[in-house]
């Protein structure tokens, strides 16, 4: 029954003294052969070490396993949906009879007219959910992820002796994923604090604690697999990789280091089953702890704001714009009334430095503005055309609706004008003047006041490659208007003459949204 039986076995194996005598030959002749003098010792014959995890973790979850809690969530909303119309097979004689009949009871014909029959009430739709969540203060403060409570109109915690409180949310916060919520304890409870998650390295141990598929308390152990993992779940990702199994249920819960402080929050896995295959992530506590600190004062987040539109630095950019290594955010464009625009920052900036910190790409400068106090005066470091400029920013506060103004462009009009004619040619592209003509064509709005239009893209060009698209406007040419075709033709060819191995286009779409896009001469 796929067992194996291993009888007539027989490992026959040298005694001890014997097997060292054998060795200490062996290593002998070694040297000899070498012209090499041995003294055999004791410590010659010890096996190496090897690296291996603690001898149990009993200890630790004892330690910190009262703190972690289960939390359900309930949703109640009115299902607009729900009918009292039996579900018949599609296709039946009876479809229009029942339709029309339920149709009129609904408003309110009843049967024959009158109204004598009542109504159906609307009918209410529960949406449950479980997840887990730690206290942090024995008064009763309680963390989770957002997502676990979400728009629920009920939170009920559950503790490891059985005992369930209702909760209130003193505040949430989409973008890292995080709620504070408040209970009321009859005595204090069993709390856990937060740890220095920077302080932790690839290969230290972990203890994630939870409510994985609603069993109630379970730990789970492993280490950290990888450190400021992106997984696209937002402006702010900045992830611990853990192998520690992490499944459905345990968002929300703690990630413990081995002296029994919270380094993480559990918040998301990576699995085609929905089950746990090793790869977990968790929210770093260095990323939540001034969030919470925000939501605990203010019930809101007060992020600071920059007001800049970034895009990533590849090597043509970086060559285009004499940055030497890759490194730093792209400055794409400006808020109008925002803090940077202000202090003199412009598009084509690539900022390397806020406020102390280095930026090594793009996604790194988000995180460091929104950390930064609103109202904090800020140093920012941008290189210029090969230049370093330190530009002082006073920050402004990113409040959470708030999203860039989508600009205006006027409604095209009906024109059977021919196609502007192009009348020059390069990476691929077509190119003619911003005519009303064109504008019609390909409905620029008038906040695209000056440059050159692209009508027509190769689709196996440079051009195609980067996503360049007909009806696009080409602003500059390595940070140098351009306004004639012709112009763009004469900064190509001056580019190559001087051994420029790309070309740095600014380019705004039809709204007047812009980038930067840079090109191979070779």
């Amino acid at each position: 029954m796929g067992l194996f039986a291993f009888s007539e076995l027989r490992v026959v194996t040298p005694s001890k003294h014997a097997l060292a005598g054998r060795l200490r030959r062996a290593n002998l002749a070694f040297a000899c052969a070498l012209g090499l003098s041995l003294i055999a010792s004791p410590a010659a014959l010890v096996a190496p070490a090897f690296a291996k995890g603690p001898d149990s973790l009993a200890d630790l979850s004892d330690q910190v396993s009262d703190a972690v809690v289960n939390i359900s969530a309930t949703q109640t909303m009115e299902d607009k949906h729900a009918s009292a119309a039996p579900q018949l097979e599609p296709g039946t004689p009876f479809d229009d009879l029942f339709e029309e009949f339920f149709r009129r009871r609904q408003q309110g014909g009843g049967s024959g007219g009158n109204n004598d029959t009542p109504l159906p009430r609307p009918r209410e739709r529960k949406s449950n959910s479980l997840g887990s969540g730690f206290v942090i203060d024995p008064s009763g403060i309680i963390i989770t992820n957002n997502h676990v409570i979400a728009d629920a109109n009920d939170i009920t915690v559950i503790f490891t002796d059985g005992q369930k409180l209702k909760a209130q949310i003193i505040g949430k916060d989409s973008k890292v994923d995080v709620a504070v919520l408040r209970v009321k304890p009859e005595k204090p409870l069993k709390s856990v604090k937060f740890g220095d998650s920077e302080k932790m390295r690839v290969g230290d141990w972990v203890l994630a604690v939870g409510n994985p598929f609603g069993l109630g308390g379970t730990v789970t152990a492993g280490i950290i697999s990888a450190h400021h993992r992106n997984i696209e779940s937002g402006p702010y990702d900045n992830y611990i990789q853990t192998d520690a199994a992490i499944n459905k249920g345990n968002s929300g819960g703690p990630l413990f280091n081995m002296d029994g402080e919270v380094i993480g929050i559990n918040t998301a896995i990576l699995s085609p089953s929905g089950g746990s295959i090793g790869i977990g992530f968790a929210t770093p506590a260095a990323t939540v702890m001034p969030v919470i600190d925000q939501l605990q004062k203010f019930g809101e987040t007060r992020r600071g704001w920059l007001g800049v539109r970034i895009q990533n630095v590849d090597e043509s950019i970086a060559e285009s714009l004499n940055l030497g290594p890759v490194h730093g955010a792209l400055v794409a464009g400006t808020d109008d009334k925002g803090p940077a625009k202000a202090a003199g920052i412009q598009a084509g900036d690539v900022i390397v430095k806020f406020d102390g910190t280095d930026i090594k790409e793009s996604r790194d400068l988000p995180k460091v503005v929104a950390s930064a106090p609103v109202g904090k005066d800020v140093a920012v470091v941008v290189m210029r055309q090969g230049k370093e400029l330190t530009k002082t920013v006073k920050l402004g506060r990113l409040e959470d609706n708030e999203k860039l103004a989508s600009l205006e462009t006027k409604a095209p009009e009906t024109s059977k004008a021919l196609p502007p004619t192009p009348v020059e040619k390069a990476f691929g592209m077509e190119f003619s003047s911003l005519s009303s003509a064109a504008r019609q064509k390909f409905s620029i709005g008038e906040s695209v006041a000056t440059g050159v239009v692209v009508t027509d893209v190769d689709p196996e060009s440079p051009a195609a490659e980067k996503n360049i698209q007909p009806g696009e406007v080409i602003l500059e040419i390595n940070q140098i208007p351009v306004k004639d075709p012709s112009e763009v033709s004469a900064k190509i060819k001056a580019l190559k003459e001087g051994g420029k191995k790309s070309a740095l286009f600014l380019i705004a779409n039809t709204q007047g949204e812009v980038r930067f896009v840079a090109l191979s001469m070779q």
